[in-house]
């Protein structure tokens, strides 16, 4: 907006008042008639006029009775009546624009008409057909402006309610939608992906109970098989509750929510994990990741998952790994790396997943920046998740990385597994 339509703004009502009164006072000084300067009754009368606009600035109607009253008295005192019935026809321009009942504006302009009346009342029948069209100008004008500037701010009040209506209505069918396509996905998981999982956990508990003379080597991967498999449904169960309910889940999106003093005990859960799988695994987990907020030691356990499991694809089960997790400021420091030495089973295929990428989304959200790619024979993933921003006003922060690591390609990384040896033969 203009600064010639805040002009006409409910809150600079009194900015209008003042110019007014100081072209007021310059009309006195310099537009008088010629030759003669105001009388000290012009004055008073001008005096008042301005100092009740200002007092009345938002009363409009009390401001123009006042108004009104002050010209009345100016047609039996003075000759030079200008300043008054411009003061009367500014306060019916005022209330034309913020009287809350049109009924008034139509009373108002009645009595100022009467008002500029009473002057011609007398006068020969010429001059006062004369005062009957003066009444265009100082009250007419004044009125239809008045109404013109109230029509036009109701209709751009109408255009806003309806554009704020109309995001509404499409925030709510986007709302609609999401909820559609997330039913959609968590009754393909329900159905499909938890049904099939259901059924190998079933199958392996089975065998673990019907298989009784077995190697205690296979009995231990049996085990393992079977606690992960009852792991996964569990967490497919948390995610189809969370798709068909998102509302009722407390926290940032977390589909499987764990308390921050269980975190150390998570991570070296994950890390025996990878160790039953046959990748060695050296730990250096800082002791205060007990403390990070669930949103952040959730993405440390899920990266850490993820990047052993890569490990144990790409760099074979008999790798050597290192995983080092610190907590530095507020900031957690996190990596991952190999040694690529590793035998990689001849059915895993290399690459054409969606590790990396799932990493770097789950990373980048939290303000944070992924980094991967080849060291010496093996590889290392590594990120800095800063500190939980709490009353900063300049957004998320983000903490970039040294440069001796080189960006992660946008595709999976791809080894090129080394010749497998004779699988080992089992008592």
């Amino acid at each position: 907006m203009g600064w010639v339509g805040r002009l006409f703004d409910g809150r600079d009502t009194r900015v209008r008042m003042l110019l007014l009164d100081l072209g007021g006072v310059g009309y006195l000084i310099f537009g008088t008639q010629a030759g003669r300067s105001p009388t000290a009754t012009q004055w008073i009368l001008a005096a008042i006029a301005f100092a009740v606009a200002l007092v009345f600035h938002r009363r409009p109607l009390v401001n123009l009775v006042w108004q009104g009253a002050l010209l009345a008295i100016a047609f039996q005192l003075v000759d030079d009546t200008t300043i008054n019935q411009v003061g009367a026809s500014w306060a019916l321009l005022e209330l034309a624009m913020w009287a809350h009942r049109p009924r008034i504006i139509w009373l108002a302009a009645g009595l100022l008409a009467t008002v500029e009346l009473t002057d011609s009342i007398g006068d020969p029948f010429r001059r006062f057909l004369s005062g009957v069209f003066g009444l265009t100008l100082e009250v007419g004008v004044p009125l239809l402006l008045g109404l013109v500037i109230r029509t036009t701010r109701e209709l751009g009040q109408q255009a806003e309610e309806r554009a704020a209506e109309e995001q509404r209505r499409r925030e709510s069918e986007s709302r609609a939608a999401r909820a559609d396509e997330r039913s959609a996905i968590a009754r393909e998981l329900h159905d499909v992906v938890a049904h099939h999982v259901a059924s190998m956990v079933l199958r392996v508990g089975v065998a673990r109970h019907v298989l009784t003379d077995l190697d205690p080597r296979v009995r231990e991967v049996f085990d393992d098989v079977h606690g992960t498999g009852t792991a996964a449904l569990a967490d497919l169960r948390r995610l189809v509750a969370v798709l068909r309910n998102p509302d009722g889940v407390r926290g940032d999106a977390a589909l499987t929510a764990i308390e921050p003093s269980a975190l150390p005990a998570a991570l070296g859960a994950a890390v025996d994990r990878a160790r039953q799988a046959g990748v060695t695994v050296e730990a250096d987990i800082d002791p205060a990741v007990g403390s990070l907020d669930a949103v952040r030691g959730l993405a440390v356990l899920r990266l850490t998952q993820e990047a052993l499991t890569n490990v144990a694809k790409h760099a074979g089960t008999s790798a050597r790994a290192l995983l080092s997790v610190s907590v530095v400021d507020g900031a957690v420091h996190w990596a991952v790396s190999d040694n690529g030495r590793g035998w990689v089973p001849a059915e895993v295929p290399p690459g054409g997943g969606h590790g990396i990428t799932g990493m770097r989304e789950r990373v980048e959200v939290l303000g944070g920046q992924l980094e991967a790619g080849p060291t010496g024979a093996g590889w290392r993933v590594r990120t800095v998740l800063p500190a939980a921003v709490g009353a900063s006003a300049s957004g998320p922060a983000t903490s970039p990385l040294p440069p001796t690591v080189t960006p992660a390609p946008s595709v999976p990384r791809e080894r090129k597994a080394p010749t497998a040896p004779p699988a080992p033969e089992l008592a």
